[in-house]
Parts: C-alpha cells; sequence; structure tokens
C-alpha cells in the first residue's frame, strides 16, 4: 500500500498519468485467443472457442402444431406523456415458464404506468403503479407512442447447434477472466463462445485518452466483435455496466439476437455520470486509494471476503485496470438512450440474474427491469453477490442453460368458428 501512495505522490509532482501500461501480453496467446483490430490501434482480445466445426445440417422442421412451435406474438403499446409519465400496455398474451429454480417468471399485467425515472441515480427511479393508481394528473396529452406487433420464433438452443453463438461481456474493472467457469461449462456441452476484454480491460489495448472509454466507443467496440461473429441464433450474456451492451446489441439487431442474460445488471435508466464519485478524483490521488478500492471491492462484491473468494478476485483478474482507465470508464457511463421506453421495447426473452447480497445492485433495480420488458424471468441467488458468476458457477450455469434450452410453449392454433347448419327450405315445390 504504501508503494501505491508513493508512486501516487509522484504522479502528482510529474504530471503524468499513473500505470500507463499498454496491454498485457498473453501466454496462451495460440490457445483460443484472438487480438481483434477493431478500429487503426484499437485492439481487443477475444476468447473464441466452441467445437471443431461439423458438415452444417438442416434444422428440423417444426412439425408440431404445424409449425407453430416457439411462435411467438409480441404485442404492445407504449405510449409517453408530456408530464413525464410511461403507459405500457401489453395487448398479448406473453409466454412464461418456470425455469426450475429460484423465481420464475409471472403474467405481466395487462398495463403498467410509471413515473419516467431520473438519470442520476437511485433517487430518481420510477416507481410501479396500477394504470387507476395514484392521483390523477391534469395533462395527459401523449407525447408519442410506439406501437409493437411481431412475430418472433424462438426455440431451444441446444449445443453443437452451428448457428448459435454465445457471447459474454463483463463489466468495469474485470476481463473475460471472470467467465472462466462459464465458458468451460458451455463449451464441454459443445456451445460455440466468444468473450472479448472491453477497451483497457485483461489483455487489450489501453488507450491513455478518456474518450476511448465512453459508452458509445465502446458499444461501438462491441458492435465491431458482435458483427465479426455473430451467426443466425446469438445470445448475448452481461454483467454489471456489460449488461447494457447486451441491451444496445439487441435493441440494434433484434433478427440476431435470439435471447439475452442479465447478471446484476440493475435496473432500465438511462446511463449518466454521478457528479459526486470518488471516481471524479484525479487519476493520480485514485492510484493512491487503489488498495482501499480493491479490498472495498471485495466487501461489496462478494458475500464472504475469505481466502477463496480473494483468489477468484486475483484469478478474474478483477479490478486490476489502470486508474486512468478506471476514472475514464466511470465518467463515460453517459447513455440518455437507455431508459424505459427503450427497454420496453425490446422483443426478446430475457433471463434476469441478481445476486441476493449485491451491494452495488439492489434487487428492486432488477425487479424493476422484469416488470419493464416484454418477455422476462427473474431469478434470485440466495448465496450470491455482485460476482455471482464466480461465487455459485454451477447454480448460475444451471440457469445459463436451461434458459438456452428453454422454448414457449406451441401457440394454439385458432379453431374454425361453428357454422350453423344450411337447413333446406321448408316450402318445396
Amino acid at each position: 500500500m504504501l508503494t501505491g501512495v508513493t508512486e501516487g505522490f509522484l504522479c502528482c509532482l510529474l504530471g503524468s498519468p499513473p500505470n500507463a501500461v499498454g496491454p498485457l501480453e498473453s501466454v496462451e496467446s495460440s490457445d483460443g485467443y484472438t487480438f481483434v483490430e477493431v478500429k487503426p490501434g484499437r485492439v481487443l482480445r477475444v476468447k473464441h472457442a466452441g467445437p471443431a466445426p461439423a458438415p452444417s445440417r438442416p434444422p428440423p422442421p417444426d412439425t408440431a402444431q404445424g409449425g407453430r412451435a416457439g411462435l411467438v406474438r409480441c404485442q404492445r403499446r407504449i405510449t409517453v406523456y408530456r408530464n413525464g409519465r410511461l403507459l405500457v400496455e401489453n395487448l398479448g398474451r406473453a409466454p412464461r415458464a418456470d425455469l426450475g429454480h429460484g423465481q420464475g417468471g409471472c403474467e405481466p399485467p395487462a398495463a403498467l404506468e410509471v413515473e419516467l425515472a431520473e438519470p442520476s441515480g437511485a433517487e430518481g427511479r420510477a416507481h410501479a403503479g396500477g394504470v387507476g393508481s395514484g392521483r390523477r394528473r391534469r395533462t395527459r396529452r401523449p407525447k408519442r407512442t410506439i406501437h409493437i406487433d411481431c412475430e418472433k420464433h424462438i426455440t431451444s438452443c441446444k449445443g453443437a447447434q452451428a448457428d448459435v453463438v454465445l457471447f459474454f461481456i463483463h463489466g468495469v474493472g474485470g476481463s473475460l477472466a471472470i467467465w472462466k467457469e462459464q465458458l468451460d461449462f458451455f463449451v464441454r456441452l459443445g456451445y460455440e463462445v466468444v468473450a472479448p476484454d472491453l477497451a483497457g480491460h485483461g489483455a487489450s489495448s489501453a488507450p491513455q485518452v478518456a474518450a476511448a472509454y465512453t459508452f458509445y466507443a465502446l458499444a461501438e467496440d462491441m458492435r465491431a466483435i458482435f458483427k465479426r461473429y455473430a451467426k443466425k441464433r446469438n445470445v448475448l450474456i452481461g454483467h454489471s455496466y456489460g449488461v447494457s451492451f447486451c441491451t444496445f446489441l439487441a435493441h440494434e439487431y433484434p433478427d440476431l439476437v435470439h435471447k439475452v442474460i442479465m447478471i446484476n445488471g440493475g435496473g432500465p435508466t438511462a446511463l449518466e455520470p454521478s457528479i459526486c464519485s470518488i471516481f471524479n478524483m484525479p487519476a493520480c490521488v485514485l492510484h493512491c486509494l487503489s488498495p482501499c478500492l480493491a479490498w472495498s471491492f471485495l466487501k461489496a462484491g462478494f458475500a464472504r471476503q475469505g481466502a477463496k473468494e480473494k483468489q477468484l478476485l486475483k484469478e478474474g483478474n478483477a479490478f486490476n485496470v489502470s486508474s486512468f482507465v478506471l476514472r475514464a470508464m466511470m465518467s463515460g457511463q453517459y447513455w440518455p438512450e437507455g431508459d424505459e421506453v427503450y427497454h420496453a421495447e425490446l422483443t426478446v426473452p430475457v433471463l434476469l440474474v441478481h445476486g441476493m447480497h449485491d451491494k452495488f445492485v439492489p434487487v428492486e433495480e432488477d425487479q424493476r427491469m422484469a416488470e419493464i420488458l416484454l418477455l422476462a424471468f427473474l431469478k434470485l441467488i440466495d448465496e450470491g453477490s455482485h460476482m455471482v458468476m464466480l461465487e455459485c458457477p454451477e447454480t448460475v450455469n444451471t440457469l445459463l442453460h436451461e434458459f438456452l434450452l428453454w422454448e414457449p410453449e406451441p401457440c394454439p392454433r385458432a379453431l374454425p368458428e361453428p357454422q350453423e347448419p344450411q337447413l333446406e327450405s321448408a316450402e318445396k315445390k
């Protein structure tokens, strides 16, 4: 800790950014790692693994219910009023099913009226209520209305299917190493997996320009990775800040994103950096405080703080980024478009996984997300915290696999209306 303080004071005196290092060399670069240049001079390390390529076979035709297996009709009307109210009306029947563990999906209300949350912190988050709850507002003129009416063909994603790819996106301070248990598990089951290091994290390049770490810059990186590896049915798995990039890709590519999994991702509110935050301090000060920040992350990110958790934190290469990158990442979380309306427009099935001991993301935020989304399951893990995929890998892997295999029950075909018998005329000539 004294070394970090000394280096921080030298940084302040010399005026140079601390820990300004390039990407780490990957020892296993020849074993499943690829370095992708998403932009000139901007290189991301990607873990790409899967089964050996097999001759592609056409998927078997759906015979049940006349080819209607997995077919879902998504009907929703979203009305934004000028007084800041949001009315979400579910016009169709959303499929729900119990995935077997934790809290299962519940039938969504026919209508949900909420107040649009302010993007700055939890104080401005919305509270759900019935259509007729609360005092009636005088101003009820709609600002805009969004109609959603489409059909989604949601199918079971099984291992060794050539058209299925799983994308894993980590959050601030992490790396692709936090997904080790999940990557190994799904590769053994025959899935193709893709896990990138965000810029400035893991072994990816770390530009010393704050603009390189805005939400939009990182989102474009993820778009480039997605377009490079995407196939017909793609599943996005995000953790914490990585959930926002999954939401962005699902909104941009609704025909390519088949399912989404959000792990401790928070509520459906627009991103805006906090003004009063420790991460607004100069990078050299953050460098001095880095041992304290690492300890705070250990206490807040894990349900227990023993030797096992410290080893998991080290193996996962979590919270091991330079103070400059950390400061730029936190101050660059500006995404005003990602509000409740943006999330309510999603028609892709979503699994939300929440560790009940998470001190970064309250469970109320994930519950709020489940209310806004059209097709959502919320699963609670009592023993987990923010880094639940490291703490409870078996439970997380089971939940993820069950969701991949899930498909909605076939929609019953409408029966023809009975016709009245044609009676002959009583008068015969």
